[in-house]
């Protein structure tokens, strides 16, 4: 190839990532933009935002609305903020993701390295309930929490969010498990070793990579959750998605988009840290075996 033809490849080639580079930014701008207005014009006075311009940046800056939305606000006929019901979802999140990602693994971990009769129709059923629609199991779900005395309550929540959950962690450590050197596995059997002390010594320290996945899915998905928190939750018991949309709505006469917007934000904040601090993880933990099967 002679040098012209070299100048010519190595100018389109940089061309070519030149636009891609323009088309991906372009995109991140446009998924960015909604984040930027609610961060800017949870900074203003709610006079500077009925003049209309929401993409200027706060020419007051004030951090009022946010400590209105945490601490002040009113919600429904209680005058209190977003602080106690971000408590509620904490307390819900928290021992859900983990009771829920233990028991995926256990069950992983059972239907691939203790295989036994009916195992496929076992992880069948299961793998169903990933695709029950949430609305088909409100009324058993409310019928079963009124029976067990936890109906509006945290830990009816924490139940729920586990049960459902179930299904997509038993998916994804199955699918990571099958992987796994069945060898090391029957070796450890040979030496004595029990069905817990072969999942707590051998599998589990390997189990990093989808672990860090189950976790991220299970926070993102019970932290956002409306539906079973309206449905199921009694007014101690609000999770805090619940209370912004009452935060929302419960605003009379003046709407304090400011106030909405800090609310939203504080709700979010959880979950977009999650992502910033874990996401790489995320990617690598699909990539180690999450999707495979």
């Amino acid at each position: 190839m002679s040098a012209a033809a070299q100048d010519i490849a190595t100018r389109n080639a940089v061309i070519a990532r030149a636009i891609i580079y323009a088309v991906l930014i372009l995109f991140a701008v446009y998924y960015l933009l909604p984040l930027y207005v609610m961060l800017a014009n949870s900074l203003k006075p709610l006079d500077e935002i009925r003049q209309g311009n929401m993409l200027a940046l706060p020419q007051e800056w004030t951090i009022a609305p946010w400590l209105s939305a945490w601490s002040t606000a009113q919600i429904g006929v209680q005058p209190t903020g977003l602080k106690p019901y971000f408590l509620n979802s904490v307390l819900m999140v928290v021992p859900a993701v983990a009771i829920s990602t233990i028991l995926g693994a256990l069950n992983g971990y059972v239907l691939t390295k203790w295989r036994f009769r009916g195992d496929n129709i076992v992880f069948g059923l299961m793998l169903l309930s990933c695709f029950i629609p949430f609305q088909i199991v409100l009324i058993p779900s409310a019928r079963i929490l009124g029976l067990l005395g936890l109906a509006g309550t945290v830990p009816g929540l924490v139940l729920i969010h586990a049960v459902y959950g179930l299904g997509f962690t038993t998916l994804f450590f199955r699918n990571y498990y099958e992987a796994f050197p069945n060898e090391l596995v029957r070796a450890a059997q040979i030496d004595g070793a029990t069905f817990f002390q072969i999942f707590r010594r051998i599998l589990l320290p390997s189990s990093g990579p989808i672990i860090v996945v189950t976790v991220i899915w299970q926070f993102t998905n019970i932290w956002n959750d409306f539906l079973f928190g309206s449905s199921f939750s009694s007014v101690d018991s609000i999770p805090i998605t619940v209370a912004l949309n009452n935060l929302v709505n419960s605003s009379t006469g003046v709407k304090e988009y400011n106030v909405h917007f800090a609310g939203a934000i504080l709700a979010a904040l959880p979950t977009l840290i999650v992502y910033i601090v874990s996401g790489r993880y995320f990617v690598r933990g699909l990539m180690a075996g999450a999707v495979k099967g």
